[in-house]
């Protein structure tokens, strides 16, 4: 699916893009942006030669171009797709316990060994 949409996970109207090959990503994804344009976005959308819409990262290297319009990822507004945060910042998050011989891992980093003892 391509073009206008809804967000599985809020119901908010989205534009379904197709991402163009970049530096970073091989490109031909599916991309959800918010409809309507948002000055404050990272994404280049446009209407290809197919009328298909797609979408890339705004760069240095790439400017927006005149024939594009900045538009905002969806996953980067979508209330749904946000972490909720403790009301209370000063009171330390609970985090699994880990073993004394392992390094630290960044939060929301899993060792798979760990994972795999867990499901058996």
């Amino acid at each position: 699916m391509n073009g206008p949409g809804r967000c599985p996970d809020c119901h908010r109207a989205v534009l379904w893009t197709r991402t163009l090959p970049g530096a970073t990503t091989p490109g031909g994804k599916r991309m959800a942006v918010d409809r309507d344009p948002d000055p404050a976005g990272n994404t280049a959308v446009r209407r290809d030669g197919t009328t298909a819409w797609v979408s890339r990262r705004v760069t240095e290297q790439q400017p927006l171009m005149g024939y594009e319009r900045l538009h905002m990822p969806h996953p980067a507004t979508c209330p749904a797709q946000q972490q909720a945060l403790p009301l209370d910042t000063a009171a330390p998050v609970p985090t699994a316990p880990r073993a004394p011989q392992q390094c630290v891992l960044p939060e929301g980093v899993i060792r798979l060994d760990d994972h795999r003892r867990r499901r058996t």
